[in-house]
This record gives C-alpha cells, structure tokens and sequence, in this order.
C-alpha cells in the first residue's frame, strides 16, 4: 500500500492535524494533540493565542518557568505524573488493538503540552512494532522543548520501506519550507533508525539532526535474520510463540523488575507494582500475539532486512549531525560495535554507550533523553546552538544520577561552606548567597578543579541554585582526534550547564540573571607547578568586572583550600616537559586543543594541555569561603572608566587571597581535618550529620 501524504482517521484514533495530512490550501490554524489511554481517546483542541499563553518564557536561575504557574520545570518527575513501561505497554496495547490496515500518520502526544517558543520540530520514527509510542517515558521533558510528531504504523499496514522514506521525506521537506530557521530532529529506534538515515541521505540541503538508538543497520549481523526462514519453517503449533520470543528479547520483563527495584519501595508495594507490571506485561502480550501472525512476522522481518540494506548503501550521503546511542547489552542487535562501524563512516558523528541497559533504550527507567542531548550539546533552536538558550536543567531525580558517581567526593573530602551575609558576619552555608542573579562568582581554580563537584552540587542542593560554569572550549570541541579525552567525558559538565568561554556567552549569562562561575586563572592555575599552590595567575586586563557592572551583577570573590590534603604533585608540567615521550604528549595535547589567550602576557599565557601525576593522600578535607557580595549596580557608569573598573579588579583579586589566607589559618585549628576523625564522629552521630569544623 503506498504511502501518502493524506491521513485517513482510522476509528479510536485521532491522529495530529498538520501539512502531511491535509493540502496546503485547506491546512487548519489548530494544533490537535492526540493523547491515547486507557480507556478511549482524548483530544484537546487549543488556538495558536492559547498556545501563546501556556508557552514558558521566563528564565530564572538557570530554569525555566511559566508565568502563569509556579510549577517549575525542575519538579521531581513523582510530582508531575512521569510515565513508566508499564503505561507504555497499557497504551501500545490498546493503539494495537485498535489498530487499522494504514496508512501510516503521525500524531503529536497530548502530554507534551506547552514549549519554547521556536522549538524545533522532533519526527520521532519507531522500531519494528510500528506503534509511535517509543518516547512515552519521554513525551513530557521533551515537550517542553520540541514539537514532537510519532509515525505509526499500523500492524496491518503493507508499505514498503521506500515508501515510508518518501513519506518522512515529503514531510521534512514540508515543515522546512515553513520554517527554515529551525532544524528538525530525527529521532529513530532500531528500524526507525534505518529510516532516519535513508531520509537523511535524501536530503542533505536540509537542516537535520539525527539522533539514532540501536539502529538496525546491523540487522544482517543479528540473530533476527535467522528468524526469517523459521518463521516459515516452523509447525503451526509453534508459531504462535514467535511474538512471546520476540518481545522476551527486548528485555521488557527485567527492565520492568530494575524500575521497580530501584524505586525502593516498602515490600507490600514493591510485590503490587511488580503484580501490575506482569499484569500489563502478559495483557500486551496476549494482544501482540492475536495480532501478529506469521505472516506479520515474516513481512517486518523483511523489510527490516531491505531497510537495513538501503540504509547502508546511502550512509555516504548522510551529512546530518548524528548523535548514535547504543547499548551494552542488547540482546537483538550487535549495537555496540554497529555504534562503532557507523562513527567511522559517517562525517559528523557521535556515540554514547549505555553498557547495562537493553534494546528498547528510551524505556530504560532513569535514561532521560532530554539530559542526554544537553550533556552531549546536541540541542539547539537555530542553525547554530546556543549555550546559554537552549538549555533546560536537569531535574531533581537526573541531577542525582548525574551527582551519584561523584558522591565520594562529599565523602571523602566533606567540604566546609561558609559565606558572608550583608553584614559582614562569616556563617556556615551558603546564607550569604544572593538567591536572585545575576551573579559573579569569582575564585581560584584547585588542580584539577578538584573543587567544581562539591561547589556546583552543594549549590543545588542547599539553595535550588544552578551555578553556570564558563569552561575551557576543550569541553566543546575537538580540533582533531588524537590523545585529547573523548567530548563525551565532558557530559556531565554540559548537562549542569556549563559554557565555552566567549564574551557572547558571557553577555547572555548576565542577561539570563544566572549565577555564573568564573576562574580567571583558567587552565594555568588548574595545572599549576610545584610551589604555585594557592597562587592566583590572573590576566593584568580587568576582563570581567565591565562586563558584570553593565547588568548591575554581584560579584563574589572566594577561596578554596585542600587539594594539598588530598594529592602531592609528584611531576608537574616542568618535569614532564624534560623527559621526550611526555614532551612529544604534551604538544600533541595542546595541539589538538582551542588555544586561548595567545596574545596575553605572563605565565597566564601558558595553555600548554597536560596531565600532571599527583601522589594521593590520605583526605583531607576542603574548604570554601564566599566572601562578601560587591555590588556594582550603584556603580555602572563609574565602572565605565578602565581606570577604575582595573581598582575594582584588584580588590576583587585581593578579597580572593585574603579568603584562601584565612581558610588555610583557621584549618589548622579543625578537629576533624583528617578523615579518620571525620569517620569516628559520623560513626557516632550518623553519616548523615553535619561534621562540626573550627570556630568561626
């Protein structure tokens, strides 16, 4: 059956309303979102002025909000209804029981609700099943940043894999005519991946993004081609256990018992969920089963066999921007080495490997697409992204698991935060913290920066504040492949916001009222030599003090000390630099890295990249002190003079030493400096208690 660009509602399901399904001379000025539950479906018709209303506009500290709701986006997932797989496989239940003979349409979820304004068009392609419902666990995070469209295909429905292609691509070809600022996303799963790709090679004059999970280009290498000569030549009594072998592949059942385990449930609960989800589970079964004869089988095991084939012969033709997932255990396709073969062949590609999740990755409890794209920069509105913009914070439930794997570090080092009030008075805490931006925070870089985790993560945790960090544009991009990390080592620091240093950033983080974080002594204080412990390089130019006076900013100088109590620098740069093989790794490093600051003068000038060998220590602990905020709103055309902005810099350089010269006197007089101390007490009193530190 051929597939078309007009939509034929097929009975219990509504799909969107948009160009691909009526002519362009009869398109209506709504927007109908389909939402299918349990029991019938629901549509909710809302005009383009409606929209306008719901649509969050207002920054604030890093998040996002709605000005007609206090709801923050940030709100834990319990709160907001998150949905789970078993709701996947209610609702996939029930859209293929209802199920037509086609064509394929697309439909826009009604949990996405309202988005940002010019949000780029997401064309989400499914697996083999067809069924659109892929990104369930996803629809209300990404909603908020994307207009999502789902493809179905229904069960039944006999279109080729070329016509598919032609279909996606009449429709991308569509929606850029209507807006060719913005990109469109293809996001495609096992053979939605396939998809994605051919449609890609069909159109590389287009903006596109795509964004594969397990695609089934390896399908020729997988134990799926075996099933299609069985599939006929297996008796009839057997075959009716096909789909039952099928989706026990996919792994569903264990991922349904991890989501429940980790909940951590009490026990009564835990054996209620666990009765539901194989509740679900079996009635989804039972219905896939019904519907998907051998016949069936026999028709998607092909096409997946020509879809992998035309995908692969194409692969020279994608240009797109490719972000690949793949999985360590997938039990259908060979996806980890698949990941491999495809960034070697395709010319602007990534890949991030899941090792202990399986095949169906976007119904993976706890893998959240929407921090996958920002830690790997993967979102933007425009042609270009923009790093300031087009960022959404974590929420509470990622921010965990981003902060999880670093959590020893509060352990070992149970870092002391004190900050000074209005008033002058030092405190424990962060009290002293303007909680309103924008905000200056200004200090000295620790090797390493051993101090970035204990800093960003107790700034969420005691104040909701997200600090954003201007970073090294190594972070960012890579001049070339060679010794230099990996991009994707940096995720973490892209998801909690971080942004190439460049004065446009800068200017947009003050515009947006964000607290940001800046270390003027860059990569030369963080891989300072023997001796430099504790010394500031900082450029003679006042950089930033101009700059934070023109948007009125508080500026917050502070000092932080322990990383003598955590590691002696056994060789540093000076001794590297004498012995050849790390001479030759060291200009290979900095080759291959942005350079900065090559026309300062001094040793702040120095950017050579390398890896320092640090001796480890027994922890110690460390210590931060924010010193008192200096304000500048008063002060905006003073700070206007050179001459006085350069005074305003000293003082703040000044104040910097001043905090490292009081934390480094008054830790001498800290009982539980050393963490065997720090142990005992916690011991005592529970490690969830606060560990007392000197007087202040």
């Amino acid at each position: 059956m051929a597939a078309t660009g007009t939509g034929v509602c097929a009975a219990g399901f509504s799909p969107i309303l948009r160009s691909n399904i009526f002519p362009a001379d009869v398109r209506p000025k709504l927007s109908v979102f389909a939402s299918v539950t349990n029991r019938a479906v629901e549509s909710v018709i809302l005009t383009e002025q409606e929209q306008r209303k719901r649509a969050p506009t207002v920054w604030d500290n890093g998040t996002f909000k709605n000005k007609n709701s206090t709801a923050n986006i940030r709100e834990d997932e319990s709160q907001s209804g998150g949905l789970s797989l078993r709701d996947y496989l209610e609702l996939s239940r029930d859209l293929i029981a209802r199920s037509d003979g086609g064509p394929p349409r697309w439909f826009s979820p009604l949990e996405c609700g309202a988005r940002l304004k010019d949000s780029p068009l997401l064309l989400f392609l499914p697996g083999i099943d067809g069924v659109g419902l892929g990104l369930t666990l996803h629809h209300e995070r990404l909603g908020k940043i994307f207009d999502i469209w789902c493809l179905h295909i229904p069960v039944m429905d006999r279109t080729s894999f070329k016509d598919l292609v032609k279909l996606v691509e009449s429709t991308v070809r569509s929606e850029y005519c209507r807006s060719r600022n913005r990109p469109i996303y293809l996001v495609g799963e096992s053979l939605g991946g396939c998809l994605a790709l051919a449609v890609a090679a069909c159109t590389p004059d287009i903006d596109l993004v795509v964004v594969l999970a397990n695609p089934a280009t390896s399908f020729g290498k997988s134990q799926l081609q075996t099933l299609i000569p069985l599939s006929v030549m297996l008796p009839e009594q057997l075959r009716a256990g096909l789909p039952y072998m099928l989706s026990l592949m996919t792994g569903f059942p264990s991922t349904l018992l991890m989501a429940t385990m980790e909940k951590r449930l009490p026990l009564e609960q835990t054996v209620g969920e666990l009765s539901k989800g194989a509740v679900a589970f079996s009635s989804y079964l039972s219905v896939l089963a019904e519907l998907l004869n051998v016949e069936t089988i026999h028709w998607k095991l092909n096409m997946l066999k020509s879809a992998a084939a035309f995908a692969n012969s194409r692969l020279h033709a994608v240009k797109a921007k490719t972000l690949i997932l793949t999985s360590g255990q997938d039990q259908l396709l060979p996806s980890r080495d698949e990941g491999e073969r495809l960034r070697q062949m395709l010319p602007n590609c990534e890949i991030r490997t899941f090792n202990d999740s399986g095949h169906a990755l976007f119904l993976e409890d706890g893998f959240d697409l929407v921090t996958i794209l920002m830690g790997a920069s993967f979102y933007r509105r425009r042609r270009h992204r923009d790093y300031v913009f087009d960022y959404l914070p974590p929420s509470p439930s990622q921010f965990r698991k981003i902060y999880e794997p670093h959590r020893w570090t509060e352990v070992a080092m149970n870092p002391v935060m004190l900050s000074t009030l209005e008033s002058g008075k030092v405190v424990r805490g962060l009290a002293g913290i303007p909680s309103e931006g924008p905000v200056l925070l200004v200090g000295y870089h620790m090797m390493l920066g051993f101090e970035l985790v204990p800093l960003v993560s107790r700034f969420w945790i005691e104040r909701n504040i997200l600090v954003r960090g201007i970073a090294h544009p190594m972070m960012f991009t890579k001049l070339k492949d060679g010794l230099l990390p990996e991009l994707s080592s940096y995720d973490t620091y892209r998801k909690m916001g971080a942004v190439p240093v460049s004065a446009t950033n800068f200017y947009k983080l003050f515009s947006s009222k964000s607290h940001v974080l800046l270390y003027p002594g860059g990569m030369r204080e963080a891989l300072h030599r023997k001796g430099e412990e504790y010394k500031l390089f900082w450029p003679e130019q006042s950089e930033f003090v101009r700059m934070a006076a023109r948007f009125g900013a508080k500026i917050i100088p502070f000092g932080v000390v322990g990383e003598d109590d955590v590691g002696q620098l056994l060789l540093d740069y000076d001794d590297l630099s004498k012995i050849p093989y790390f001479k030759a790794s060291i200009e290979k490093l900095t080759d291959e890295a942005v350079k900065l600051r090559t026309d300062a003068e001094g040793e702040v000038s120095n950017q050579d990249v390398h890896l320092p060998i640090i001796l480890p220590k027994l922890p110690g602990r460390f210590y931060f002190l924010f010193g008192k905020a200096i304000e500048t709103e008063e002060r905006k055309q003073e700070l206007k003079s050179r001459e006085k902005a350069d005074e305003l810099y000293s003082e703040v350089k000044n104040e910097v030493e001043r905090c490292i010269a009081y934390l480094m006197d008054k830790r001498e007089n800290d009982p539980y400096r050393n963490i065997f101390a720090r142990l005992s007490y916690q011991a005592i009193h529970g490690f969830d208690s606060e560990v007392p530190t000197f007087d202040i």
